[in-house]
């Protein structure tokens, strides 16, 4: 049952408000005093406060009320204080609102009107509580995460990288391979960086290679090495990347676009640990933990015939999906202040247009953004304008004409208040059972 202190001198007041409340089932602590008032909140769990601007007789300067207002405020920051206040100083009331208080309401009060105002604060109120309790579990779990684990210096904060992340450590000390999927600059490198630290072989080699950025001729002979004379420009013998990563770990990126050749020869290796080089008849053996990375729907093109069906099967004994960073929100502004360099901090209004952006290039692109601005900038803090994101598609206009959000929207607004239904609601401009309607035209789970 949720608590409200009433604290003024007026003892009549502190009844009638505590019998409207105890119909609505509030329960009510009353004070006659700041000083009372404050013991109170001292000793007892209470949601909302509302207090009176005046305690002493014959006076109506409201100065009372002010220094009892800043002494609840710098004791309970997130306390919403609702004032009550006559019209001789209303002007002083409409001053504290702008200062923190929730509201004002003039004697006498109207019952419907404060009832709403306290239903609306009890529940944005135990909206925050509910997600200062979230916050704090995975805050929780990131640090047993961190401190059972080598994360490479991975910075993330939203749920599910820390699933992936988690998942990734878990995986990690078996010598199974593994397939990242998930967007091109996503951060899939540093989930396998994740793996090879945490593995068997961690003090082993871990080597790179795009199978991307190389021509289809010479991915083979990157992979497997070569004999001298094995093709044109070979003057010598070299030695493949699987040689090279002999007893720690292969990332493999961008393996969707191995040639048909290479995968025959990886699917080899991965079931036998067993290779020749081009140009060479002797067989080598290695002890190679493989980690392959793709954005590439690798079952389409099993389907088309240029991915082999065995070899997908070898290489996703474990797969692990990163989403993009769109679908990582709590992610956006901690990767933002990780890639500041400079002492500029992020404005405000920077952080909320980091967030909102789509993110298209992912972390990559986060990261290219902020340089840039850190470049640019010419004052103390990152501003919006220094960000030189892309403007969102203006609204149309005309009388009355609004946009109803699609299920994209709905769904990236619970996903950037972290399920929290009355700040969704808030963000995307609706009233809780307007979002409800539509979470449930769309199908989208009361969760």
């Amino acid at each position: 049952m949720p608590a409200i202190l009433i604290i003024d001198d007026n003892t009549s007041v502190a009844t009638a408000l505590d019998v409207l409340f105890s119909l609505h089932d509030i329960e009510t602590l009353q004070a006659t005093s700041p000083e009372q008032g404050l013991a109170l909140l001292r000793d007892h769990p209470v949601d909302l406060v509302i207090q009176d601007m005046n305690f002493t007789e014959d006076t109506t300067s409201g100065e009372e009320g002010e220094a009892l207002f800043a002494r609840i405020r710098q004791a309970h920051p997130d306390l919403p204080v609702i004032l009550l206040t006559a019209w001789t100083h209303l002007g002083t009331a409409v001053e504290l609102v702008k200062a923190g208080a929730a509201d004002y309401l003039p004697k006498p009060w109207d019952d419907r009107k404060l009832l709403t105002t306290v239903n609306n604060l009890l529940e944005l109120s135990e909206a925050r509580s509910e997600l200062d309790r979230r916050r704090q579990r995975e805050q929780r779990q990131r640090s047993a995460l961190e401190q059972r684990y080598d994360l490479c210096g991975a910075v993330f904060a939203d749920p599910a990288s820390e699933r992936v992340i988690a998942l990734a450590c878990q995986v990690a000390r078996s010598a199974l391979p593994v397939l990242i999927t998930g967007p091109n600059g996503a951060g899939k490198e540093k989930i396998a960086q994740i793996i090879q630290a945490n593995s068997a072989a961690a003090k082993g080699p871990f080597v790179t290679v795009n199978c991307g950025a190389l021509p289809a001729e010479l991915i083979e002979a990157e992979l497997f090495g070569a004999e001298a004379g094995a093709y044109t420009g070979a003057n010598k013998a070299r030695e493949g990347k699987f040689e090279a990563a002999d007893g720690g770990t292969l990332f493999l990126d961008e393996i969707g676009n191995l040639p048909l050749g290479g995968q025959m020869k990886l699917l080899r290796v991965l079931e036998t640990g067993r290779f020749e080089r081009l140009g060479s008849n002797r067989e080598r053996q290695v002890k190679v933990r493989v980690v392959s990375a793709t954005n590439a729907d690798l079952g389409a093109m099993i389907r088309e015939g240029s991915f082999r069906e065995d070899l997908y099967y070898r290489l996703n004994t474990v797969e692990l999906t990163l989403p993009p960073l769109a679908e990582r929100p709590g992610d956006i502004v901690p990767l933002a202040e990780h890639f500041l360099a400079a002492d500029k901090p992020l404005s405000a209004a920077a952080r909320t247009a980091l967030q909102r952006h789509p993110w298209p290039g992912n972390v990559r692109e986060l990261r290219n953004v902020i340089q840039r601005a850190e470049l640019l900038a010419i004052g103390n803090r990152i501003e919006v304008a220094d960000l030189n994101l892309p403007r969102a598609p203006a609204a149309p206009r005309g009388a009355g004409a609004t946009i109803d959000p699609d299920r994209q929207r709905i769904e990236g607004a619970l996903a950037s208040n972290h399920g929290i239904i009355a700040q969704a609601a808030a963000e995307l401009g609706l009233s809780r059972q307007a979002l409800y309607r539509r979470m449930d035209r769309f199908g989208i789970p009361r969760e």
